[in-house]
């Protein structure tokens, strides 16, 4: 058995981003829930890099935070002056100098490259070429440099416009990623050099550098939806749409019914069982699991919870970080969990908030249901028991238990522990007074005879 190819990657993400017109890095803008950085080095990872340098500006220290909390064996490299694609490269002249069977050198604004493709460069690679760019059929070609081919080998890349009329003609056009042989990728980062007009050094050069030294050179190709890179906010966008069109499909070629795909946004890490159905406007935020047969119903937001198999959430529900459904669970509209356990079976109807709680197994929660968590300073629990009942408009000051099968008169406000099966009236006793209203009235007519009177 062949030992694995060693592999480093190369993120560039010193760019300034002027264009996103944002105190944010650029590459820590986010398309699904995750940065564009995130997205990149999830894809070189998943791709077989088993080591991972991270160029970044000395001005924005945060970019390398990112890297290390994304990817904790992360280096990170200064480029402290922005002179070209190559320059930046050689900023991790430390890990290229490390022996390494391929390197890739990617971009962090470009976020939709899959990791199929990084290891397709690599597979190049591993067949003896020195240099493996990535290009794309352009539809409009115009201003990208053009990938020069003869007999399946690259001969060079050459700029719009330095391009003759012939070369203009070519649509495979460069995405600016490329891998190159470990062997060769430092000696011939450093034989690009700067003779143009800008006096910076370009990692297009390599080719140019590859075929001098008699090395090969090839061209692989991706659609160009996918080597997509965003440098402003209209770009942000159109990455995102391409995104969520990649995952709706996911989702549906996986056993989901989306109603109004169109309409439906999930992160970079929703996981969709088979006969789900998710209605309209529903969003899915970062860290939610959704089992077989669950229904979202519409106007739903979802983050950071578990969702049990047949469950069903909504309309204009929100499910936030922590909340957990059981099978066949229930939360109804206008209705907003957090921290939450919610039982088998379990009812949360509609009109209620259930935050740091536990709810039992067939447990019935009426509209107007307050659990008072926080009391300024810290949170408390309050936890319901199986097949307990609960009226509609009470107030559960926590900490404190529900026992199972207990019921809570509606309109209480229980702030002791109730045993299981028995019920809790926590409320003012209703007073009347006979007449009052009739009394009221025909005292505010008489005030307001009187005042006309005397105007």
């Amino acid at each position: 058995m062949q030992p694995a190819r060693s592999c480093l990657a190369i993120v560039l993400a010193a760019g300034e981003g002027t264009r996103m017109k944002s105190r944010r890095p650029k590459v820590l803008h986010a398309v699904a829930g995750r940065s564009l950085l995130g997205h990149v080095l999830a894809a070189v990872s998943e791709a077989g890099a088993d080591d991972v340098a991270v160029v970044i500006s000395s001005e924005r220290p945060e970019v390398g935070e990112e890297a290390h909390r994304l990817v904790p064996h992360a280096q990170i490299a200064i480029q402290h002056e922005r002179r070209g694609t190559a320059h930046a490269a050689l900023a991790a002249k430390a890990a290229l100098a490390k022996a390494h069977d391929d390197v890739i050198i990617a971009f962090g604004d470009t976020p939709l490259v899959r990791p199929e493709t990084f290891a397709a460069l690599r597979q190049a690679l591993s067949g003896g070429v020195a240099v493996a760019v990535l290009g794309f059929e352009a539809k409009d070609p115009t201003g990208y440099g053009r990938l020069v081919e003869n007999d399946g080998h690259l001969e060079a890349i050459v700029e719009h416009k330095d391009a003759t009329p012939k070369q203009r003609r070519i649509t495979l056009c460069n995405a600016g990623l490329m891998a190159l042989s470990g062997e060769h990728a430092l000696s011939i980062l450093e034989a690009i050099g700067d003779d143009n007009a800008q006096r910076e050094f370009y990692l297009t050069d390599a080719v140019e550098v590859a075929r001098a030294r008699g090395l090969d050179a090839v061209a692989l190709r991706a659609p160009e939806n996918e080597v997509q890179g965003v440098n402003d906010r209209a770009q942000l966008a159109a990455a995102e749409a391409e995104f969520q069109r990649r995952k709706r499909l996911a989702v549906m070629l996986g056993g989901a019914t989306l109603i109004a795909p169109e309409t439906v946004f999930f992160s970079y890490d929703t996981e969709i069982g088979c006969d789900v159905v998710v209605e309209p406007n529903a969003v899915f935020g970062p860290g939610v699991q959704v089992a077989d047969g669950a229904v979202i119903h519409a106007f739903s937001h979802l983050e950071g919870a578990r969702i049990g198999p047949d469950a069903n959430i909504g309309p204009f529900a929100r499910l936030r970080p922590g909340t957990k459904l059981a099978e066949k669970a229930k939360v109804g509209n206008f209705v907003e969990v957090k921290a939450a356990d919610i039982g088998p079976g379990a009812k949360v109807n509609h009109l209620t908030y259930i935050g740091d709680a536990s709810v039992g197994a067939a447990a019935n929660i009426g509209a107007g249901t307050i659990t008072c968590n926080y009391d300024g300073f810290n949170k408390s629990k309050t936890t319901i028991g199986a097949n307990a009942f609960i009226g509609s408009n009470s107030s559960l000051v926590a900490p404190v238990t529900i026992g199972e099968g207990a019921y809570i008169g509606s309109g209480s406000v229980i702030t002791d522990d109730v045993a299981p099966d028995a019920l809790a009236i926590g409320r003012g006793k209703q007073v009347e007074k006979e007449g009052w209203a009739k009394s009221f009235r025909a005292a505010a007519a008489a005030r307001k005879a009187a005042k006309k009177a005397a105007e």
